[in-house]
């Protein structure tokens, strides 16, 4: 039988505590979400690895390193409101959920929605709520929030997104650039959202993340 648990231990000293993540709250939920129940069957196995894993319809799920730097990045507080955005079957909701006060999750997939939010209430997760449509639109009703978080690899962010974060707020996600990629955090200031880079890192790039082509007459 499969010692998840170990794997998990293993997960956080091999791959997360190395890459220079030592928030106490990130560390504690990592150690304590487990990540097997929210991939697909097929992938249990591999739920540890330290690599993006692929959950089908061209999108991943964020290899351990790169997601907890995303969250170190952030600075989440546990007054704060985030928008997880593509959260696949809900396992970075699931984190989030420990570091935030609430969470709202979206997912353009109807039925990997209903899965997120079932597995979600299966693990306790009672402050986060998943909610079916396009990615790039967000949330907006229940916004503006604190952090966002984009699951996956972006060209550009599109401008509903940036409305949606709080004054003072704080924006992270993977730009696909070339055969790499870096993971940039946005903080908007004055209604303006500054990006800085973080790290590099790589992700395929979501429905509706795509760079908008602009024809000049």
């Amino acid at each position: 039988m499969t010692d998840y648990t170990a794997r998990r231990t293993m997960m956080v000293d091999t791959q997360v505590r190395p890459s220079d993540v030592t928030k106490f709250p990130i560390i504690d939920a990592m150690l304590s979400v487990p990540r097997e129940p929210f991939v697909p069957d097929r992938l249990r196995e591999a739920a540890y690895i330290g690599e993006n894993l692929d959950i089908g319809g061209e999108r991943v799920l964020l290899e351990p390193r790169t997601l907890a730097k995303m969250l170190d990045a952030l600075d989440i507080q546990p007054t704060e409101v985030g928008l997880d955005i593509a959260c696949g079957l809900g396992y970075s909701t699931a984190l989030l959920a420990r570091l935030c006060d609430f969470v709202v999750a979206v997912e353009d997939d109807a039925g990997r929605a209903e899965e997120a939010q079932a597995l979600l209430s299966e693990h306790g997760v009672d402050n986060a709520a998943v909610m079916h449509g396009p990615l790039a639109e967000g949330a907006a009703k229940s916004g503006p929030y604190d952090v966002i978080i984009i699951q996956g690899g972006v060209a550009e962010v599109p401008a509903a997104l940036e409305d949606q974060l709080r004054e003072g707020g704080r924006i992270a996600c993977v730009f696909a650039e070339g055969t790499l990629g870096v993971v940039r955090i946005g903080y908007k200031l004055d209604g303006v959202v500054n990006w800085r880079f973080s790290f590099n890192a790589s992700a395929p790039v979501l429905p509706g993340f795509e760079k908008q082509d602009v024809f000049a007459l």
